[in-house]
């Protein structure tokens, strides 16, 4: 669980030192905005910005219950997160594994990814797709709803 939030804390860190900076050499607006900029950047790369994730045991039950989608992810992940924006609403609409707090979630990418913790990698009716497209993802969302 620690592990999801090294970057995020690390990100505010370098902004209050930067800031800190800033602020004694004479140039308190710039301090600010560098400290905005900082806090955006941890907060997207944050936990907060996803769905709350579920166990990957669980989310394969619930896909099979109800067809939709898993996605697997992990804090951090610049293509996990170009999904998440790009999914916009329909986020909720999938059952999302974070692989760095599920073993068995990492394992589940392990194996669909040749040994590899390529994420994300989107799992459809059994089949896994690493790295969708959002577009593909939405449009298998419409298949199902």
């Amino acid at each position: 669980m620690t592990r999801a939030w090294i970057l995020p804390v690390l990100l505010m860190l370098s902004g209050s030192v930067v800031a800190t900076g800033l602020t004694f050499s004479g140039a308190p607006g710039t301090a600010a905005v560098f400290l905005l900029v900082f806090a955006l950047l941890a907060g997207v790369n944050s936990p907060l910005v996803f769905p709350k994730s579920i166990g990957a045991l669980e989310a394969q039950r619930r896909s099979a219950v109800d067809g939709k989608p898993v996605v697997f992810w992990r804090p951090g992940c610049t293509y996990c997160l170009r999904l998440r924006i790009r999914l916009g609403r329909s986020v909720s609409q999938l059952h999302w594994v974070d692989i760095w707090r599920d073993p068995a979630g990492a394992a589940a990418v392990r194996a669909a990814n040749d040994g590899d913790e390529t994420v994300p990698t989107v799992v459809v009716a059994g089949d896994p797709h690493t790295n969708p497209d959002p577009a593909w993802v939405r449009e298998q969302l419409s298949r199902i709803t």
